[in-house]
């Protein structure tokens, strides 16, 4: 069964549901209904067949008085709470990696590797019961996690999904034909050493979106993308999502928020023969090559260069300032017992 026609996550809830129950305090709950199932807490015991016939969004009591709220989980909601074996794609990154990637129903969609599964079912969702995803891991144990998390969900396990235990270098060539992928979803340490196969398989005008965490993968992968003459210039971006307090005039910024996650870098596969227009930049000693080299100069890094005339230009406007700001204090203390040479 495809997501599409899968049981529809609405109506009265069902025996095997998923519900979510927020009880006193805030607490959350999520349990799979049963008939002679129960919820057991400090604050009482909910029966599920309270809850089997109800419409979603209900209000329930437990045995002690306790009122629960019952609503089916989100996607976002079961994503932060299923079983991991890997870190996950937070959803605020897995919505923007569907916009930027242009993921659309009916596509062609590999990534590697497919973790936990969390982005998995944000991409399933987004190709649709005409489209086909294929994720690549070189863990066993990951793709078992993320095969019952995508199960669970779904209901059962889609038939436009495909898990392909392996190394993407070696496994796409033999799972596509050139030109026939989409999209492809890098998640994982080194995209660089896969962009090659990456390149063939991608048909002309395919976006291949590389997550990465750290700014030193960021920079080697951007480099390497350009070094290959296949792609457009990449394009870098992170998401932060601040969430905000509102109650009554008590309206303010939340103490916490997720910050850095990750980094979304994305590139479109020019068609064969043709090449980009070049970008005008200046030209960077901070390039990889074969030998793996960083200079690390503050042109490198893409800081302004300043020459020594601007230099001893800026030391004198700021002994100038200096001197005013003593003047002045100077100045203020006059009646008092504060001396200045």
């Amino acid at each position: 069964m495809i997501p599409s026609t899968a049981k529809r996550p609405s109506g009265p809830f069902r025996e095997g549901d998923r519900v979510q129950l927020t009880g006193p305090k805030g607490r959350l709950h999520t349990v799979t209904l049963r008939e002679d199932g129960e919820l057991h807490t400090h604050h009482g015991v909910l029966r599920h067949r309270d809850l089997i016939g109800l419409p979603d969004g209900s209000v329930v009591a437990n045995s002690s008085g306790h009122d629960y709220l019952a609503l089916r989980p989100l996607l976002r909601d079961f994503a932060m709470s299923m079983p991991r074996g890997a870190a996950i794609v937070y959803p605020k990154d897995a919505a923007q990696i569907v916009m930027q990637a242009d993921v659309f129903p009916g596509a062609v969609v590999v990534e590697a590797g497919v973790g936990s599964g969390a982005l998995s079912l944000s991409l399933l969702r987004a190709v649709g019961p005409s489209g086909r995803l294929v994720s690549f891991e070189r863990r066993d144990d990951f793709a078992d996690v993320a095969r019952g998390n995508v199960a669970t969900f779904f209901g059962e396990t889609p038939d436009t999904w495909d898990v392909v235990v392996g190394d993407l270098a070696e496994q796409l060539p033999q799972q596509f034909s050139p030109g026939t992928v989409d999209r492809v979803v890098l998640d994982m340490l080194a995209p660089w050493e896969c962009m090659d196969v990456v390149a063939e398989a991608l048909t002309p005008g395919g976006v291949v979106l590389c997550y990465v965490a750290t700014a030193t993968q960021l920079s080697r992968v951007a480099e390497y993308i350009r070094g290959t003459g296949l792609f457009t210039d990449p394009d870098a971006s992170e998401t932060m999502v601040r969430g905000w307090h509102v109650e009554g005039l008590a309206v303010r910024p939340d103490h916490r928020m997720v910050a850095h996650t990750g980094f979304l870098l994305t590139a479109r596969r020019l068609a064969p023969g043709a090449i980009a227009p070049s970008v005008k930049r200046r030209a960077s000693k901070s390039s990889y090559g074969d030998e793996d080299v960083e200079l690390w100069t503050p042109g490198a890094v893409g800081d302004r260069e300043i020459t020594d005339k601007n230099l001893r230009k800026r030391a004198r406007e700021a002994a100038k300032a200096a001197e005013g700001a003593r003047l002045a204090a100077a100045s203020r203390d006059t009646d008092g017992t504060t001396e200045y040479a």
